[in-house]
């Protein structure tokens, strides 16, 4: 009994270190230009560049409440993974999901990605729209067939995404491209964060304030360090690249005028609206 009080009373102070060398940023909008800061008790630190590229602080200050934020990442490649909780169901296909020998990866193109508060679209035509919580993870360095045991490396922080899907475009589209990489489709931030341990972290979306999905990270068939070494295998990540852990549970339709808020345990909560497109 002994040993495992002690045990635990380690393991505590491990996670309240970790969360104290966590460091928070953003991208925001200030007089029309955009630009990346270090969050620091409600307060931006202008950064002269991204974090990832060794952006330094500028000494110009701002407080977090008079900025316009934007999605903390500004990525060449978007990743996605499908069907990676095992609870999650092929609204699609009818079926659940099995785990697989391979993570289900695909791509969207980055203008899919929106900030926090920005209005998702739907597009005329689309009947069908459903949200989907997720965790992003952001590369911070160029990243080349990866051994899975220095994956971790490459991996600068993370962040909150909803991965916009149109179910019946899914269904019916050759690819999903259309269906998951629409402009203005997938939400993310509010805040890009390191020093969390992401393999361990609670995940809620709520639907119109009523909680609808729900998960930890450690429930991923294929964990971001993996993905990173799988996909390092094929494509080049550059600094800045994200990767979508894919979600959890059952999903559901969306209706213009829905919101839809995912919180993730040490980040924040990421909040948007759907509106009709024209």
């Amino acid at each position: 009994m002994k040993l495992k009080t002690t045990v635990a009373g380690v393991l505590a102070a491990l996670l309240l270190s970790n969360a104290a060398l966590a460091e928070r940023y953003v991208r925001y909008v200030e007089h029309g230009t955009v630009s990346w800061g270090e969050l620091v008790d409600g307060k931006i630190h202008q950064l002269s560049s991204a974090p990832y590229h060794g952006g330094t602080r500028t000494g110009h200050t701002l407080n977090e409440a008079d900025a316009t934020l934007k999605a903390p990442v500004d990525p060449s490649k978007s990743f996605m993974t499908a069907f990676n909780y095992s609870d999650h169901k092929k609204e699609t296909f009818g079926i659940t999901k099995d785990t697989t020998k391979q993570p289900g990866l695909f791509t969207v193109p980055v203008g899919s990605i929106i900030g926090p508060g920005e209005n998702m679209v739907r597009p005329k035509g689309s009947t069908n729209f459903h949200y989907e919580a997720e965790m992003v993870v952001v590369i911070g360095k160029r990243a080349e067939n990866v051994p899975l045991e220095e994956a971790s490396d490459y991996i600068f922080g993370i962040t909150i995404g909803n991965d916009g899907s149109e179910r019946d475009w899914q269904a019916g589209d050759i690819q999903w491209l259309r269906a998951k990489g629409t402009k203005n489709f997938n939400p993310v931030g509010p805040h890009l964060v390191t020093g969390l341990d992401y393999t361990n972290l609670d995940i809620e979306g709520r639907h119109n304030g009523v909680k609808s999905q729900g998960a930890n990270s450690s429930g991923m068939i294929f964990d971001f360090n993996y993905m990173v070494h799988y996909i390092s295998q094929y494509f080049t990540l550059e600094p800045g690249d994200v990767i979508w852990s894919g979600t959890m549970g059952d999903t559901g339709p969306m209706q213009p005028g829905d919101t839809y808020e995912i919180t993730v345990e040490g980040i924040g909560t990421l909040k948007n609206t759907l509106v009709q497109g024209e």
